[in-house]
């Protein structure tokens, strides 16, 4: 009895398969990274205001983010498994990977922010804050922009976010130096300037995961590492 041969699914269908998979997997990195974005723009707001409803926003909202990064590792690896991709699309799949975790841990500095940002509302004011929101509007910049450069696999638009660095880090350092004058005159101050130095410092952090996220843009698109090689990195 000759034995019946399965029906092989075209490769034209299995191409298309892939292509919609993998402009899913985008859009839900995307959709996480909006929310990640939001987090951030919210508890910088709140902070500004001294609005304990919005912080406690961002305490409770960082549920959404993690389930969205199980969503993504498990689309990771059914791409994974049923295509077997190579070259760019291995490299796609991998990065969206690699950022699903960047931007759990962005919205993990966001509730670390409101933390103390809460505790810092219990104190009066120290200074009319310029600085951190300036910060913060710098890193939700590299953060998006990081993103983009994903979707458009532009290399030049993730090499930008990583030459703004810098300027996050001069922001830290300038926010330092003026809270430590703050301290040293007044005591009072010492309590909740440390808060604010902290939330410098996560917002400091939220840059250095754009920028994870662009190096891992410029691996996926040129397979060329630029982790810990600042000098080498494309012009």
């Amino acid at each position: 009895m000759q034995k019946r041969m399965e029906p092989v699914e075209p490769v034209e269908r299995v191409v298309r398969h892939f292509e919609e998979d993998l402009s899913l997997l985008k859009k839900r990195l995307l959709e996480m990274g909006g929310l990640a974005e939001e987090q951030v723009r919210l508890v910088i707001q709140g902070l500004v205001e001294r609005t304990p409803s919005l912080l406690d926003r961002v305490l409770a909202g960082d549920e959404s983010i993690n389930t969205l990064q199980i969503e993504i590792d498990n689309r990771c690896f059914t791409l994974l498994a049923l295509h077997q991709p190579m070259a760019v699309d291995l490299r796609t799949i991998m990065a969206a990977t690699k950022i699903s975790v960047d931007l759990e841990r962005i919205g993990d500095l966001a509730v670390n922010i409101a933390e103390a940002a809460k505790r810092y509302t219990m104190h009066p004011p120290v200074k009319r804050l310029i600085d951190i929101p300036r910060m913060a509007t710098l890193a939700q910049q590299m953060l998006r922009d990081s993103l983009d450069a994903f979707v458009r696999r532009d290399t030049a638009l993730a090499q930008h976010v990583l030459n703004e660095d810098d300027k996050l880090d001069a922001l830290k350092d300038q926010i330092f130096r003026e809270l430590l004058t703050f301290m040293l005159q007044d005591p009072a101050t010492i309590e909740p300037s440390l808060d604010l130095i902290l939330i410098s410092r996560h917002l400091e952090r939220i840059g250095d995961h754009a920028t994870n996220v662009a190096e891992d843009v410029i691996f996926m698109v040129s397979a060329k590492d630029v982790r810990h090689h600042a000098a080498e990195r494309i012009e």
